[in-house]
């Protein structure tokens, strides 16, 4: 008996530290076709804010991350989902309540969430940036800076040379290096910042002078947001084309606003989401370190990341 509704439609949902995403495709009824997307959303939860340095996900933002998954779920059922595929990365990963987080989501939504190691994360961003990036033969550093964690991949398309994970993420930057975002940031903190990342960043070091990458690509908020300000206006997650050349010139130009702009002037700049304003500082202060270890000239930023890599990996498996 022929079905009219025999359609295949999957949620993917990726819980990061910052941003929840979900993004939701009709899947291929013939082999090789393309997956329909139906709905790309995006929220701020800030699930690491007030507690992922502390080693604990906060109430409110427990809060926020239960209200975001019930209407999640609402979209899910109003698309007539049929397979739900969430991943959590690091506040669930690092957090004492993280487990517990979990469990209720799974109660208050029946949605399953797999809380997966860094290697993993940084292993669909590739697969992700992939999908957006003709990255071609030669290797490249992609970066993918999120708020708990960063990960940065050598790559071309068609091998992974090295990739690590490091906890250093935006949220935890923040807590660190400028606890008191209202204003700008102090000098001192910029190389206080630096000095950190000349640390905990050797590993990168060795491996940028070993495979000598030839452009970087990011992925995360951070860079969409720098896309944004090169073009001087803010886009929704379904506005942004699969990748866009960052200028060197107009990243220099975004680095200097940011680092010279107090929160109230930050927030005004043209392209900035007011919740990444403060993130954004530090980040690109990690940014500007990676650039200046690696020498690299080329930056373009992929809208597509762990999400899209793990769409990219159930269809080829």
């Amino acid at each position: 008996m022929h079905t009219a509704h025999a359609h295949r439609r999957l949620a993917l949902i990726d819980l990061g530290t910052n941003t929840f995403h979900l993004l939701i495709v009709e899947m291929p009824a013939t082999p090789g076709d393309k997956p329909v997307p139906l709905l790309r959303t995006k929220a701020g939860v800030r699930l690491g804010e007030g507690g992922i340095s502390k080693g604990i996900i906060s109430p409110e933002a427990y809060a926020r991350a239960l209200h975001t998954l019930a209407g999640f779920k609402e979209e899910i059922e109003l698309h007539e989902v049929t397979e739900i595929r969430a991943t959590a990365t690091s506040a669930m990963r690092v957090t004492s309540n993280g487990p517990e987080l979990v469990r209720d989501i799974f109660e208050q939504t029946g949605i399953r969430v797999d809380v997966i190691p860094g290697s993993r994360e940084a292993e669909l961003i590739c697969a992700g940036i992939r999908q957006a990036v003709p990255l071609g033969s030669e290797p490249h550093l992609l970066v993918d800076i999120g708020g708990g964690s960063v990960e940065f991949i050598i790559a071309d398309e068609a091998t992974i040379f090295w990739k690590q994970s490091f906890e250093i993420g935006a949220q935890r930057l923040l807590d660190q290096f400028f606890p008191e975002p209202e204003g700008i940031m102090p000098a001192a903190a910029v190389a206080a910042e630096q000095q950190y990342l000349g640390t905990v960043l050797a590993p990168l070091m060795a491996a940028i002078e070993h495979y000598k990458p030839v452009s970087l690509v990011g992925a995360s908020g951070s860079f969409d947001s720098l896309a944004d300000m090169q073009l001087g206006e803010l886009r929704t997650e379904s506005q942004l084309p699969p990748h866009t050349e960052l200028r060197l010139a107009s990243f220099q130009e975004s680095y200097h606003s940011l680092l010279s702009s107090n929160h109230e002037q930050r927030v005004a700049l043209p392209g900035i989401l007011p919740m990444r304003a403060d993130m954004l500082v530090v980040a690109s202060v990690l940014i500007d370190f990676v650039l200046g270890i690696s020498g690299i000239k080329r930056i373009r930023t992929s809208a597509y990341a762990l999400k899209e890599g793990l769409l990219a990996e159930m269809l080829t498996a």
